[in-house]
């Protein structure tokens, strides 16, 4: 049975410059991640995507039981969900734009213009916070107001207050006081800013407007719109360009104007996200961008360009002379130093989570430390762990490194321990079936069984989430609990022939049937939940009546 496709970006586990730049534009979709970050990503699924063998699940199941160095890269939890939105569609646009996977589980809170303008016999300026992200929960901040060229007591009354969002709350409006001294002026500017209160660090973040200006002008006309310079410089992997337009000579009213996009060298769908819309100015608002994604394609191409065009307006305002912008994407990927740079990180990454060690302090380091060293990614599990197969991995880390004679020596130092091990399992299996009243034949099905077919319970599981199809998972039980090392007093086979032959057709004809019938989901291992259970049920019936009532 295979689970649900995923898209495969390194065929066969084969690193190269292709494959890794494939990988690179996918998690390139993911601001947030740095160059490390995408090595560490791309080691995991190249591991994930090679071919393994039964023996490489069993030593990952081992390992994970002893608390020891993984077979895999270990990821934090931010890159464990990367990870498991590679290859889907519709994850988000290319380009670095606030990070979605951010945002939706930690509240975003901004102001709605980057800057505002008020007359001053207004009284006072409304001034809105809104909060997007998660809405659920409670969010605040504080809200706190800097001079600028406006002076706090004589221009505007000083504010500091804590805005506190309710449950589901995504708008909260303030208000500033402005001081009418009745003398003529030039317009003067103070600033508001939001900061974090220190017992909520890292439960709030802001968006890009987390300082405001506020002008407090002498007029009361609509306006000018127009775009604040004609032209602007990006870089390709921005995410979000940010596209000024300033309303000047008048705040008074709403006004809207409509945009869009033109293609020059720069095409829509393919260097930017272009089309048309509404830019709108509540009243006093001075300044508001206009947001175009631009796709980092991280291909090697020259610097383009396009243009944004304003038209249309509404509300009393008036077009300016700067009624068009012109946007250069330059190229800001040095593609070759990338492409090898991630390269080197992810060989690095792949060299390792490798099964053997080079040198006899490379193994005693991996035994003798938590996670094989790899301290921050280890959980209390692996502690513990840790703590109760010390002395074992102690032992076990004296077998010469592969490395060492052609592997020989390796070879007849296990076969040694594994003999030596194998005697000592057999007589204190043996003994506590003597003091628990059980026979040796049952003993050696049971306990003797445990140690043997533990790991490849959990090397199963392993393979059956990881593989392809279910063959690995399959052939890693029915393969170890096929036979088991112990010495019981010579009998007839019979018995013991026909238990073994009657349980192995049944195993088949299960295998056969779950992959052929539908109500199984047409399927060796999974399938749906009801029959999963039925045969599990089937399977602890076998254990508890066929292996002690009847055998014993």
């Amino acid at each position: 049975s295979s689970p649900a496709k995923k898209e495969e970006y390194f065929p066969k586990g084969q690193l190269n410059k292709d494959t890794l730049v494939k990988f690179i534009r996918e998690v390139r979709k993911h601001p947030a991640l740095s160059a490390e970050d995408a090595a560490c990503l791309a080691a995991a699924r190249l591991v994930e995507e090679s071919e393994h063998t039964r023996m490489w699940y069993r030593i990952g199941a081992i390992r994970d039981l002893s608390g020891s160095k993984k077979p895999k890269p270990s990821l934090s939890k931010k890159l464990r969900k990367v990870y498991s939105l590679l290859g889907q569609e519709g994850d988000q646009v290319d380009g670095k734009s606030a990070a979605p996977e951010e945002q939706k589980d930690i509240p975003v809170l901004d102001f709605t213009a980057a800057t505002v303008a008020v007359m001053e016999n207004a009284g006072k300026v409304a001034v809105k916070v809104k909060r997007h992200g998660k809405t659920s929960g409670i969010a605040r901040c504080r809200v706190e107001t800097i001079d600028g060229t406006a002076v706090a007591g004589e221009d505007y009354v000083p504010l500091k207050e804590i805005l506190t969002f309710q449950d589901g709350e995504v708008e909260k409006e303030l208000h500033v006081e402005i001081v009418d001294d009745n003398q003529w002026e030039p317009d003067e500017t103070f600033f508001l800013k939001l900061c974090i209160l220190p017992e909520d660090v890292g439960n709030v973040m802001f968006g890009r407007v987390c300082i405001m200006e506020i002008t407090i002008l002498n007029d009361d006309e609509p306006g000018i719109l127009q775009f604040k310079r004609r032209g602007l410089l990006v870089q390709e992997s921005i995410g979000t360009a940010l596209i000024p337009v300033i309303r000047s000579n008048g705040v008074d009213g709403i006004v809207t104007a409509k945009w869009r996009t033109i293609d020059r060298t720069a095409v829509a769908g393919q260097d930017y996200v272009g089309g048309e819309g509404e830019i709108t100015f509540d009243h006093g608002e001075t300044e508001k961008n206009i947001e175009i994604p631009i796709i980092d394609d991280f291909d090697a191409e020259k610097d383009e360009h396009f243009e944004v065009e304003l038209y249309d307006p509404v509300g009393g305002a008036t077009i300016g002379p700067i009624n068009r912008s012109t946007v250069t994407i330059t190229n800001d990927d040095d593609y070759n130093s990338i492409v090898s740079r991630v390269a080197a990180m992810t060989n690095v990454n792949v060299d390792s989570v490798r099964l053997q060690s080079e040198t006899w302090a490379e193994q005693f380091r991996a035994a003798l430390t938590v996670n094989g060293g790899d301290i921050e990614n280890a959980t209390t599990m692996d502690y513990v762990l840790h703590f109760l197969t010390f002395g074992w991995k102690s032992i076990f880390a004296i077998v010469p490194p592969t490395g060492l004679c052609g592997g020989w020596l390796t070879f007849f130092v296990s076969l040694v321990l594994i003999g030596i091990l194998t005697a000592i399992v057999g007589d204190l299996a043996s003994i506590f079936g003597c003091l628990v009243g059980l026979k040796d034949a049952v003993t050696a099905i049971t306990f003797v069984a445990l140690g043997t077919s533990l790991p490849d319970l959990f090397a199963s599981m392993a393979a059956a989430k990881q593989e392809k199809y279910a063959d690995s998972a399959i052939g890693n039980v029915t393969g170890s609990n096929s036979g088991q090392v112990f010495k019981v007093p010579a009998g007839t086979l019979g018995f013991s022939v026909g238990i073994y032959t009657a349980l192995a057709l049944a195993c088949i004809a299960l295998i056969v049937a779950r992959r052929y019938l539908a109500p199984f989901g047409s399927a060796e291992l999974g399938g749906p939940r009801k029959t999963a259970l039925i045969c599990a049920a089937a399977n602890d019936l076998y254990v508890v009546f066929i292996h002690y009532f009847i055998i014993s």
